[in-house]
């Protein structure tokens, strides 16, 4: 494991039903020490992993889960194939129960393969498991999702969305990197990814510092630790994370929101789009749309449209769902030239 020196913050025997509150307040990761140790699932776990399948079983509603599948040789490793001509993984639908059999089948065995079940909606696949098993979030809407497999490493990737994750099973590490750190990362693909974000492509546990030499300084930023069942961790939006189960046998819940209009869309599109219509313009344009991009988007306040009546500003006012769907049947016009 590459050695990151800082620890990420940490506080213990936060009082679960004030979580929100909590992270509302934090700017940047923090982990919770025991925040959840008493959901049942946990009980569960800490007693044996067939004590926790048997558990998981109990609520499955039999719809298949997308299963990723790597060879021992990948060492757990989720990324793609020499030279990003493929995925390392083979991608299958199977049920649950029959995936978690395997995973009990492999556990303390060398040389097995990686199994990996990454995002699976718990309403939908588990009913009923949230209702001891998740987190109250004081009205925020969010979606919780459940993680299994065995010893796994996933590459630094964002989110967009807010999380609150947390380990039911095994442990897990994360190693987290802020927002500014994008260039030092080595960025793969934004449209051909291993399971829909766009990641790092260095090794985390064997760093090719002459491929990628500017990982040292990301390292420099970075913030890692290693969660016990019961802990959890908040990563805001945006910020850069690696996760590995390293154990034969995890299970993680995770918590996702977005505190914003439920009008507003996801801002990679509008990435996609810059990368269509400004990235290869002339550079005195480019310069151009980056003043427009400021005045009206980075840097917009109540002063960007105040010389204009209020009955005119149009999408430079206050958006509302109204406005938000007229804008987005504009763009769809425009894009479907």
């Amino acid at each position: 494991m590459t050695q990151v020196a800082t620890g990420i913050p940490e506080t213990s025997d936060t009082d679960v039903d004030k979580i929100l509150a909590h992270v509302e307040k934090a700017d940047a990761p923090v982990v919770f020490r025991r925040l959840v140790k008493d959901w049942p699932l946990i009980q569960k776990a800490r007693a044996s992993s067939t004590a926790a399948r048997d558990y998981l079983i109990e609520f499955y509603a039999g719809e298949p889960v997308t299963t990723f599948t790597c060879d021992a040789e990948a060492g757990g490793r989720i990324f793609y194939t020499d030279g990003l001509a493929d995925k390392n993984f083979q991608q299958t639908r199977e049920p649950l129960d029959q995936v978690l059999g395997k995973l009990l089948e492999y556990e303390g065995k060398r040389g097995s393969p990686t199994l990996y079940v990454g995002s699976r909606a718990l309403d939908t696949y588990l009913p009923g498991l949230s209702a001891e098993n998740s987190l109250a979030l004081d009205g925020i809407e969010a979606t919780v999702r459940i993680w299994i497999g065995n010893r796994t490493s996933v590459a630094a990737h964002y989110d967009v969305l807010d999380n609150i994750a947390c380990v039911c099973a095994g442990r897990r590490r994360f190693t987290i990197f802020p927002p500014d750190q994008l260039e030092n990362l080595y960025i793969g693909p934004i449209d051909f990814t291993p399971a829909g974000q766009s990641i790092s492509l260095v090794d985390l546990n064997d760093p090719d510092f002459e491929k990628f030499p500017r990982f040292a300084a990301a390292l420099a930023h970075g913030q890692t630790a290693v969660l016990e069942p019961g802990d959890a961790i908040y990563i805001p939006g945006m910020w850069w994370h690696a996760v590995e189960g390293i154990e034969d046998f995890n299970i993680l819940i995770n918590h996702w929101w977005r505190d914003v209009p439920a009008h507003m869309g996801a801002p990679g599109d509008a990435l996609l789009h810059a990368i269509l219509e400004i990235r290869d313009l002339p550079d005195d344009q480019r310069k151009a749309w980056r003043v427009f991009f400021n005045h009206y988007v980075f840097e917009a306040g109540t002063e960007t449209a105040e010389h204009i009546p209020p009955n005119r500003r149009g999408v430079l006012g206050e958006l509302d769902e109204d406005t938000a769907r007229r804008l987005r049947a504009t763009l769809r016009n425009k894009l479907n030239r």
